[in-house]
């Protein structure tokens, strides 16, 4: 497979900057303008791309208050699934939209599709890529559906095992896409550092032949940003205006600020990655005068030795290296030196 996919105008992959998805989900809280003011929020934000989830209550589960469909832990806890994904999807009449507002701007648009009505419902809307969430990783139908319409494609993999994460790379190729990216998550809301484990996604990277980076469920971006560090070529990260706004994800949503914050530490993360260089700075070229080297610290008739009393190595480093300190000691001044000069050849005999 590629290590490098395009997406619009973006690659993604080694030697290129991360691509940075802000993932709106359910922070909309029902309202179509909150949507479009996360759009624009995600842009001044620093974001590449904006993403949204398309599907409905009855695409997802089935309305019933059986045990099966009960949330027992975690953030959702006492939800019933139905229910819970009322509250949480954005209206696909809205989708269209949204995809208008976030290109007029320059950004990309990405939504996760979770069956094949979403994924013809996306075709028709001429969606460029497609994300595939951790939860459907095991849904090989739906995931050999959207690999067959020749896309690029997102896929987080928490949850899924070793076995499984082949199992869906698998039916992606089956389909002859070799457009994938996979995205190491800690399926959790919010997950927390413990439960990270971001060597993996290098592992993910070397394994399968194709980008990896990070679906961020945690809160802040000290993993972000250590993803980044560690190779990371996408990193995914729920985004709202306000998390006093409450919806299924605002609790470990990122404020503006904070994204931009977070955008902002991962472009400075790269800059300072940069590459494998011994050359100096511009900088460290004027620091380098300020080195140690060997001067005379009192006066030196010539003819007299030098001796530790006499000479030293101090700094700034303007006269001879300390590695040559041993060898001048003992040898004969060659004329008279002032304390305070550094010393060259031209004064050792």
């Amino acid at each position: 497979m590629k290590s490098i996919i395009r997406i619009r105008d973006k690659k993604i992959g080694q030697g290129y900057p991360c691509y940075i998805i802000a993932e709106m989900s359910a922070n909309h809280a029902g309202d179509f303008n909150r949507a479009k003011e996360i759009i624009h929020a995600a842009k001044e934000s620093g974001a590449d791309c904006i993403k949204i989830q398309t599907y409905t209550p009855d695409t997802m589960t089935i309305d019933s208050n059986k045990d099966y469909f009960m949330i027992k832990k975690g953030t959702w806890k006492g939800e019933n699934l139905y229910r819970l994904y009322q509250k949480a999807y954005t209206p696909w009449e809205w989708q269209a939209k949204l995809k208008e507002e976030a290109e007029k701007i320059g950004l990309d648009f990405l939504s996760t599709a979770y069956d094949k009505t979403s994924v013809d419902f996306l075709e028709e809307l001429g969606v460029d890529f497609y994300k595939i969430a951790s939860f459907e990783v095991v849904d090989i139908p739906l995931i050999k559906y959207v690999a067959s319409k020749g896309k690029p494609i997102i896929m987080s993999t928490g949850m899924a095992t070793l076995g499984e994460i082949e199992e869906a790379v698998n039916a992606v190729k089956s389909q002859g896409n070799k457009n994938l990216c996979l995205l190491k998550c800690s399926s959790a809301y919010p997950a927390i550092p413990d439960d990270m484990n971001l060597k993996t996604i290098r592992h993910l990277e070397e394994t399968f032949g194709v980008p990896a980076g990070l679906s961020d469920h945690s809160l802040g971006s000290v993993a972000a940003v250590t993803a980044v560090a560690m190779g990371a070529r996408v990193i995914e990260k729920h985004f709202c205006l306000n998390r006093k706004i409450k919806n299924p994800d605002s609790s470990f949503s990122m404020e503006p600020h904070e994204f931009k914050r977070m955008v902002e530490d991962i472009r400075a993360a790269e800059r300072a990655m940069g590459k494998i260089s011994y050359e100096l700075s511009e900088r460290e070229k004027i620091n380098r005068n300020f080195r140690r080297s060997i001067f005379a610290v009192k006066d030196i008739k010539k003819g007299e030795t030098f001796t530790e009393e006499n000479i030293k190595v101090i700094r700034p480093g303007y006269g001879l290296p300390p590695k040559y300190y041993e060898g001048v000691l003992g040898k004969k001044a060659a004329r008279d030196i002032e304390r305070g000069t550094p010393l060259d050849w031209s004064m050792v005999n």
